[in-house]
């Protein structure tokens, strides 16, 4: 059969460095940090007592306060960048085949604030299981997706992915091979997440995968560095509409970019760190160019997954040498997550944002917080420490590796490449 071409026509985003795609974009372009000390509790006891937190967002200027009350906040997140993307789109719902209009969204863990405190609330009283009658569908992590579905009727295929740091990766590829197959015209795909809580912070923690950094948070995350120390906790959501190309064009819609292929691996090594010689990265990359149909010298650049972990950088840095050869040295090489913090399941809908958005605009934004190269990385490597790199940007890769193995990469590239 022939497959279908797929394209991106609408995106929406909610992050800790802007609350919509514009602010994203401009937050990214500027070297801008979302981290600081957390204000959703009282952090003062924890390891880590900061964090990339979404700022200024206030729930009822998008949602009824009664609806809103239902939604964990990672649900919440999850229907206010949809209606950004929709808007975007331009739908004419009232012409829309809803039945052809379905609803992939990930999340690596979902309703986590809603289970810790229903938790501590129960462990408060006297054994009487007492719980708020929303407390499962608040905390399910496939709710979200469930909630945009109603919100505007849409009844194609519907479900959550959930493969921990790759999960909206992983929506992204399901979403648009349903509609390259013909299951669908298009899709509303992308992630949140939204574990900066007592819970998150503290399970993290416990495993050693955060910076530590308390007394300089906006430097913290420091991908490829040196003194790279662990991630920064982030939450928000971003979100994309994939919609067949033919689709698209008969109702005059604007055109972002086309998804070239997708491509998946594990790595089958260990339960959270990643094989040595990045050997996942590597087949990730690979299958994902096969399943695109290019070259490695094709590709411009790739957002790295680079969480600013020791192991982590390392090994995709390795990967990255192995799949591109001599050609990555004239790649544009960048990890969004030294200013976003790691969004864990959401963290590829707002990466691949990011690299959908410098193919529009012919701009790399930088990995900031770089001061000592890692004598264990390529130094020829073009990481775009810093300061954003004008260059034009005709094919994209995003990366997204997740705790259990689970490998996850997308390519986008100018309509017609």
């Amino acid at each position: 059969m022939v497959l279908k071409r797929v394209v991106v026509t609408g995106l929406g985003a909610l992050t800790p460095i802007g609350n919509n795609v514009q602010e994203y974009w401009d937050g990214l372009i500027n070297g801008i940090s979302g981290a600081a000390t957390i204000t959703h509790y009282d952090a003062s006891k924890h390891k880590t007592q900061f964090a990339c937190e979404v700022k200024n967002f206030n729930v009822e200027d998008f949602i009824d306060r009664k609806e809103a009350r239902k939604m964990d906040r990672y649900a919440q997140y999850a229907i206010v960048t949809a209606e950004e993307a929709v808007k975007d789109a331009g739908f004419n719902l009232e012409k829309l085949d809803k039945d052809r209009v379905g609803v992939i969204w990930g999340s690596g863990i979902g309703g986590l604030e809603t289970f810790q405190n229903e938790m501590l609330d129960f462990a408060k009283g006297d054994g009487t299981p007492r719980f708020n009658p929303f407390f499962i569908p608040k905390m399910i992590a496939d709710i979200a997706g469930g909630h945009i579905s109603i919100k505007y009727g849409f009844r194609g295929p519907n479900f959550t992915t959930v493969s921990a740091c790759a999960s909206s990766t992983n929506a992204i590829i399901d979403a648009f091979n349903y509609i390259r197959l013909g299951h669908a015209d298009a899709m509303v795909t992308g992630g949140s997440e939204a574990a900066v809580t007592i819970a998150g912070m503290g399970g993290f923690n416990a495993m050693h995968a955060l910076s530590t950094r308390n007394d300089d948070p906006k430097t913290a995350s420091r991908p490829m560095d040196k003194d790279r120390d662990g991630f920064i906790l982030g939450e928000g959501a971003g979100a994309l509409i994939l919609e067949e190309y033919e689709h698209a064009v008969a109702r005059g819609a604007k055109i972002y970019c086309e998804i070239g292929g997708g491509g998946m691996s594990a790595d089958a090594y260990h339960i959270t760190a990643p094989h040595p010689e990045g050997l996942g990265a590597k087949n990730v990359m690979l299958n994902c160019l096969r399943d695109a149909g290019l070259q490695p010298t094709d590709v411009d650049g790739v957002n790295m997954h680079g969480t600013s972990t020791p192991l982590g950088d390392l090994a995709e840095s390795k990967a990255i040498l192995h799949v591109f050869g001599e050609h990555a040295y004239t790649m544009n090489l960048n990890s969004t997550k030294s200013m976003t913090g790691h969004l864990l399941g959401a963290a590829g809908a707002i990466e691949t944002i990011s690299s959908i958005l410098s193919i529009k605009h012919g701009i790399v934004p930088p990995t900031i917080n770089h001061f000592t190269d890692d004598e264990n990385i390529d130094s020829k490597l073009n990481f775009t420490f810093n300061v954003a790199q004008k260059r034009e940007v005709k094919v994209l890769m995003s990366n997204t590796f997740g705790f259990g193995g689970h490998n996850a990469c997308v390519l986008v590239k100018k309509l017609d490449i």
